[in-house]
């Protein structure tokens, strides 16, 4: 995964063909302080993001859509949420769209990637990221902000596969589907592999996380971050 070692250097990457107004919307959001990831979940605005791509390939394959969803003092907001097609050159196979039910023509006749990304920027401002197998959504994420805007994309994540298992151990103590979470805690999914919907049903998952983590002396996006980093390297060894 070359592009990975590639972010590890300078902050621009490349020059990329933005307007004057991309690159002053860029230049704002950079200079949004970090989260303060130690203030309580409930004074914390977390963005929940999905994302759908032309396949599992994260070196080559396309990000097609983003959906995000935001959890405000640990209440869902509907009125905060994000959904965006980038527009692709190339549609992606039968197969992949069958998944997603993201068809040629909206794949075609999506926003414009930089002006996608851009808006993600918008939406996400400063808030801590969470997602379920985060790897992926971080990888795509990135590499695309990296291509379509020239930008080392680093906020901080918060990965509730890693999370989950250490604060519910007694219930089930290793990483899983999203689904096997989802069923255990009877959250609907409206529609599978759409990645609004799936935003949704993880950011319902966060409640639990919370609810669960003030009873576990884990009561901010720092603690959430630690258990993560804790039980990866334990995983390691």
């Amino acid at each position: 995964m070359r592009w990975i070692f590639s972010l590890l250097g300078d902050e621009v990457q490349r020059e990329v063909p933005l307007n004057e107004a991309q690159r002053h919307a860029i230049a704002e959001w950079k200079k949004l302080p970090p989260p303060d990831t130690n203030q309580p979940h409930r004074l914390t605005r977390y963005v929940v993001a999905d994302v759908e791509a032309s396949g599992l390939d994260m070196e080559k394959d396309k990000l097609i859509s983003i959906g995000a969803v935001a959890v405000v003092n640990g209440l869902i907001d509907f009125n905060d949420s994000f959904e965006v097609v980038l527009r692709q050159d190339e549609v992606s196979a039968n197969s992949n769209i069958l998944i997603h039910g993201i068809g040629g023509s909206a794949q075609r006749n999506g926003m414009d990637p930089a002006e996608a990304l851009i808006a993600f920027l918008r939406f996400l401002g400063n808030s801590p990221l969470v997602a379920y197998h985060a790897f992926f959504e971080q990888a795509m994420i990135a590499r695309a902000m990296d291509e379509t805007l020239g930008i080392k994309f680093e906020p901080a994540w918060i990965d509730l596969d890693w999370v989950l298992p250490d604060i519910f151990r007694e219930v089930i103590d290793e990483q899983v589907d999203l689904d096997v979470w989802l069923n255990f805690f009877s959250i609907e999914n409206i529609q599978r592999h759409h990645a609004v919907s799936d935003a949704y049903a993880i950011a319902q998952l966060l409640q639990v996380a919370i609810a669960r983590g003030a009873q576990r002396n884990a009561l901010s996006p720092a603690s959430f971050m630690q258990i993560e980093k804790s039980r990866r390297w334990m995983r390691s060894g």
